[in-house]
């Protein structure tokens, strides 16, 4: 069925919609009575011609007292489901309206078997019967989906001479006109139609893509096939009729057992329908979904792996609900996403909150087949944050270096844009595999097929486009072709590029340069560390109004204190002094600064730091010290003499009160160690330095100055490494600069737009000449207007 015949078909339900539900329901709630109906239509469609059948074979059972009824109804009714109720919609038709049309519909959704009840919960579509009912518009919906004129079943419907008149609605058209309705009944909302639904091209492409590359490894047998996100079923219906075409083409009979986990209760139910309408009712059982049974939170086959895996995960949605489902991020522990890699035995493959899209494609890669021949193939789409989203060791680059490093992944192919229904972003085909063909050991391809669609000849949403035959088959042409022995002239094929792995990763290096201090013990300085504590100039009007009281009458002064910080003061001096000197006493102060102020540990303490500062300030003077160091240490031995002990945190606090940044002072030193004899030093650039003293050596190290740190990213396929780049690239700016080891990481990103930029050429200087030619004719004699006119 092609796209205008769905077009038309979305349409019809809609008119059903908006000329029955209008004034019943807000558009947003029509797909809460449409979707189900739709549903139901299709079900009643194919169990009709039976129903006589299955209402004998009922009796028959009721009346010799078998209790298992289910198969012998299912096979009766010929289907994977059955009703034994005696109406079907048409009799529903004929009924009154009313109280009495409502029984015997409500009877109807009783006659269901126990598998379409749970599609009709998961609708909570007996919650609207009473509205319909009320609103007197039940009967004229059920006459309405009776339309002879459209085909809502996925059986075609024929004429006379036994020619098919109306064609049937297949899993994907079906799904394709859910889509479109769900997108119209939001819109007038501004809401998000939700997860965006794959067009069926693209569906075709991405089963071509894990099917065609092993043809003729294909051997009749069973395979399995998983979607973590399956919506409506489309893609693993065409996954299943590609890879049954494609084994029959090679003589090889296979048996293909479909898998699927939905969170959305709607499409879930419209996935099972279909299921059950094609009469793959064992199929049905293994698509698990609801509210409850999101992929992330709650897997549903956790100890299972398959054959060939697809899906469309929600990308740009949080999954800050999952995350707290799983213990948050203290206590996540689910071990599909925490593995050993590299030598970390806690590698990370958390992304976050914000974008849970890689999430699915590591649930997939954790349920790869590593003991078979075909091992697994897994094609995944997702938008272009996928590509380069996160900084290394961050979620989502951990996760694109998991499965690089590995040598899953095969190749990533650029999508038209606006080729999907609700979104006109930029898409990619993410194709992976556990057994890659020996040609793409070590590489990835990058294919832009951005340019290759075939325009519509009417929008459906925002797609515009879609993939012909021949796009699809131009797309497969280069992903089956080997790549260029001259790994250089790989890269620089115009729409099919191939890169080796490690040429997508990186070294995030952290450059440390030193901190250079100059200190002065200067009143001004010192009397900051009043209010070292925080909220300085809070503390510093407080101070101003009750002095040194407040280090040794704060109990007695802190409810006056505390009505002031709440605002409450009502002291009329407030009420002469000027607005601006008032505003932060008027104004409340919130309750966790308020209790931080109200501590008079914090006071006593900022109190003794002024103390230790004057002192040192009579032993050290007033003078500047060009070299920190040297301040340090005289300030370390004027406490010693004085007897005080102060703590390493409260020097520290000083020292930052009464010393500032000048790039001609000297480095601060963090640690000066002795070296023995035999010890051995090699310089390097990781910030340890040798000092020789006569015959004693040291090594220094520095600290480092925040204000001047800096990252660089080093690729992985640095001629030299690390060390090369950083004394190429940073030491001839920074000679004293050097690399915090510790702090590197590993990286990957995807650029598509570096690796395919095509810049526009320049004009010619024949054109820019004749260009301005053609404007010196086009406003001649204009200026002569203008002045005359004057």
């Amino acid at each position: 069925m092609d796209q205008s015949q769905l077009k038309w078909i979305a349409d019809f339900i809609w008119n059903i919609a908006d000329d029955r539900l209008r004034d019943v329901y807000v558009r947003g709630k029509y797909r809460d009575v449409i979707l189900p109906f739709t549903v139901l239509r299709r079900l009643d469609a194919v169990l009709e011609s039976t129903k006589d059948v299955v209402l004998e074979r009922k009796k028959f059972l009721d009346q010799h007292g078998v209790v298992d009824q289910e198969g012998a109804l299912r096979m009766a009714a010929g289907q994977a489901f059955y009703n034994t109720s005696e109406f079907t919609l048409s009799r529903l038709a004929a009924s009154n309206h009313g109280q009495r049309l409502r029984d015997n519909f409500i009877d109807y959704l009783d006659g269901f078997s126990h598998n379409v009840q749970e599609i009709l919960a998961k609708f909570k579509f007996r919650d609207q019967i009473q509205t319909l009912v009320d609103a007197n518009v039940l009967g004229y919906l059920i006459e309405d989906f009776l339309n002879p004129d459209v085909n809502l079943s996925p059986q075609p419907v024929l004429d006379g001479d036994n020619r098919i008149k109306l064609p049937g609605l297949d899993n994907h058209g079906m799904g394709t006109a859910f889509e479109e309705l769900i997108r119209r009944f939001n819109e007038d909302n501004n809401e998000e139609a939700g997860e965006h639904w794959t067009p069926r091209d693209v569906v075709k492409l991405m089963a071509k893509l894990l099917f065609v590359p092993i043809a003729d490894r294909i051997e009749s047998g069973t395979y399995t096939l998983y979607d973590g996100a399956c919506g409506t079923g489309g893609m693993l219906t065409v996954a299943e009729e590609t890879l049954l075409e494609l084994a029959a083409s090679h003589d090889k009979e296979v048996s293909i057992h479909l898998f699927g986990q939905e969170i959305n209760p709607e499409t879930y139910a419209i996935c099972k329908a279909d299921l059950l309408l094609k009469g793959e009712g064992e199929e049905a059982e293994n698509i698990v979904g609801g509210a409850d049974k999101s992929t992330l939170s709650a897997d549903q086959f956790p100890a299972r792996e398959f054959d060939f895996m697809l899906s469309n995960p929600p990308y740009g949605k949080s999954w800050k609900t999952d995350l707290e489902r799983m213990g948050g991020k203290a206590g996540f522990s689910d071990p599909r996403f925490m593995v050993t890699h590299d030598g970390d035995p806690e590698y990370k493959l958390i992304t976050r909150s914000s974008d849970g899209q890689l999430m699915f494609l590591v649930n997939k890669l954790q349920k790869m087949k590593h003991n078979t021949p075909l091992g697994s193939r897994i094609a995944l789409v997702h938008n272009g944050s996928a590509l380069f989203t996160g900084d290394a060791g961050q979620g989502e680059s951990n996760i694109r270096r998991w499965a690089i490093e590995n040598d899953w992944l095969e190749a990533i192919i650029a999508l038209p844009l606006n080729i999907f229904y609700n979104t006109g972003i930029a898409t990619y085909i993410w194709v992976l595999t556990d057994r890659k063909a020996e040609h793409r050991k070590g590489k990835v391809q990058l294919i832009d097929a951005s340019q290759w669609f075939q325009p519509l000849r009417r929008n459906m949403g925002k797609k515009n486009c879609e993939l012909s035959e021949s796009d699809i088959a131009r797309i497969l042409e280069h992903y089956l072709q080997s790549p260029s022995a001259d790994d250089d002239a790989a890269k620089t094929m115009p729409e099919s590029k191939w890169f080796n792995n490690a040429d997508f990763g990186y070294w995030k290096i952290t450059v440390e340069r030193p901190l250079r201090l100059k200190s002065q013990l200067k009143r001004s300085a010192i009397e900051t560390l009043r209010f070292a504590s925080g909220d300085e100039a809070l503390r510093s009007e407080m101070y101003g109004r009750w002095g040194d009281a407040l280090y040794d009458q704060f109990a007695k002064l802190r409810p006056e204190i505390e009505a002031w910080l709440k605002g409450d003061d009502s002291d009329e001096e407030a009420d002469d002094s000027d607005e601006e000197d008032s505003k932060s006493a008027k104004k409340a102060v919130p309750e966790k600064r308020r209790k931080k102020l109200l501590d008079p540990a914090t006071w006593l303490r900022d109190n003794a730091l002024v103390e230790l500062a004057r002192l040192a300030q009579q032993e050290l003077g007033e003078g500047v010290f060009d070299d920190h160091n040297q301040f340090r240490a005289r300030f370390d031995a004027a406490m010693k003499q004085l007897d005080k002990k102060p703590s390493a945190s409260d020097k520290k606090i000083i020292y930052k009160a009464v010393s500032w940044r000048d790039e001609t002072a000297p480095p601060v030193i963090a640690k000066r160690t002795k070296l023995k004899a035999n010890d051995f030093f090699e310089p390097g650039y990781d910030g340890a330095y040798l000092e020789q003293d006569g015959k004693d050596r040291y090594m220094l190290e520095y600290e480092a100055d925040s204000d001047l740190r800096d990252t660089e990213q080093v690729p992985l396929t640095e001629p030299g490494g690390i060390e090369a780049f950083f004394k190429r690239e940073v030491l001839p700016h920074a000679p004293d600069a050097w690399i915090a080891m510790d702090a590197t990481k590993i990286g990957y990103e995807i650029s598509f737009a570096r690796y395919f930029y095509r810049p526009a050429p320049l004009r010619t200087l024949e054109q820019i000449r004749a260009d301005i030619l053609a404007l010196e004719q086009q406003t001649e004699g204009l200026l002569h207007k203008i002045v005359g006119a004057a």
